[in-house]
């Protein structure tokens, strides 16, 4: 009932969204140089009126939820001194995600990297700066989720086991000698594919694993999202967190976690912050001052752009990896198969956490160290970025000059 009147509420403002985006647009447009004195203030259209009539239909025009995944963007990259064109290849494909390869024209053979995704209520392009980034050294392939209110009920059900398999799928096809590296939720999918994979003696067990502010143990430094977890039993959060695909999309029927829902939790949490981040936004458009509108723009853009879980996967990770801890308690199972790190040998791990992650705490990620106790003391990293949150661990100035050379090295000295 939620998402259909979610749905409903979403199609009687789009119009009027539009509306608002095309008046926005036909301002800029007539008037591109609104914070110069060529505008005359008896202009009403081009003066002070015009300019904050413009600026309120370009931010309600923003104010609204998509969930088409956004673009990607990455044309060129420099790498190894030279410019190469970069083409997005889709290698592998599943009705419920997409190995995606950042092919780079012309350019050597370098390392090959799995960069896991988080199905997370956002799309994959969440870690568009981290693709950026490892694309000047490395080989990239990602998992790009797909919506689950786009994947048709005849598919079935996704759960924990399944992310866990479409990693070891996509390791399988990427071949022997790759390297894998999970940012956030999937830290907990990630250790346990490569654990797996040790187990069964895989031939493309990853050379080196890296976990990026992952969930592998949550007992340590529970945060708020920790704590909210455990707040309520399972059935309350199937009960009041679980809703239904309504018709006419392509997965009507399907039980999903809804993006919207994840997203308004989010803002609900730093309402203030956002509120204001508007607010400058209109300030800035009404101004003319068009390069720090743009970064909120972009900001938001990403932010609205939403993907439902499913169900089931939505379900078995709040239960298993925030309230039971089944990883780090050695009861984790794997198509029925008890997971067992201590089986990774031939694996590097790196673990990497941000000193001010109020998502995921200092703790939680490096307790993987714990968990794998026969990797050689030398294959062995850990690194805690000082001065960054969650998001400033994988993207950002500290990401790419601080933490990624770390990474690099890692990859690259276990690449042969």
């Amino acid at each position: 009932m939620l998402y259909t009147a979610y749905q409903t509420q979403h199609m009687l403002l789009d119009p009027w969204r539009e509306a608002a985006g095309r008046l926005a647009d036909w301002w800029h447009a007539v008037f591109p140089d609104a914070s110069t004195e060529a505008l005359h203030e008896e202009n009403w259209a081009g003066g002070p009126f015009g300019r904050s009539l413009a600026a309120a239909a370009d931010v309600f025009s923003r104010m609204r939820i998509t969930h088409q995944r956004p673009a990607f963007g990455i044309e060129q990259v420099v790498s190894l001194g030279r410019s190469y064109d970069v083409v997005e290849e889709p290698v592998m494909v599943t009705p419920f995600a997409t190995l995606l390869r950042f092919r780079k024209e012309g350019a050597p053979e370098q390392p090959r990297v799995l960069l896991v995704a988080p199905m997370s209520g956002h799309f994959a392009t969440l870690l568009r700066d981290t693709v950026r980034t490892l694309l000047q050294d490395h080989d990239v392939f990602i998992t790009d989720w797909a919506n689950a209110r786009d994947v048709p009920l005849k598919h079935g059900a996704f759960g924990l086991d399944h992310y866990t398999d479409h990693v070891i799928r996509f390791l399988d096809r990427m071949g022997p000698g790759s390297h894998l590296m999970a940012i956030c939720q999937p830290c907990v999918a990630a250790l346990a594919a490569t654990s797996a994979m040790a187990q069964d003696a895989h031939p493309a067990q990853p050379r080196s694993l890296t976990l990026m502010a992952g969930p592998i143990d949550c007992r340590v430094n529970p945060t708020t999202v920790n704590e909210l977890a455990t707040s309520k039993p399972i059935s309350w959060f199937e009960e009041h967190m679980i809703h239904t695909v309504p018709w006419p999309q392509r997965g009507a029927g399907r039980k999903v976690y809804p993006g919207f829902v994840q997203l308004t939790a989010f803002m609900s949490m730093n309402k203030a912050r956002h509120i204001q981040a508007f607010e400058d936004m209109y300030a800035a458009i009404a101004a003319g001052d068009h390069a720090k509108a743009e970064a909120a723009k972009r900001f938001y853009e990403e932010y609205f752009a939403v993907a439902d879980l499913p169900a089931e996967f939505y379900l078995e990770t709040v239960n298993k990896v925030f309230q039971t801890y089944d990883l780090p308690r050695g009861e984790l199972t794997f198509q029925g198969v008890k997971i067992a790190p201590q089986a990774i040998r031939r694996t590097a791990l790196m673990t990497v956490e941000g000193e001010r992650d109020d998502i995921c705490s200092v703790g939680q990620t490096v307790a993987a160290q714990d968990l794998c106790t026969t990797v050689r003391p030398y294959w062995r990293t850990h690194h805690v970025q000082t001065g960054v949150g969650h998001y400033g661990v994988f993207s950002g100035r500290r990401w790419q000059n601080e933490i990624y050379p770390r990474v690099r090295d890692v990859i690259h000295q276990t690449a042969v």
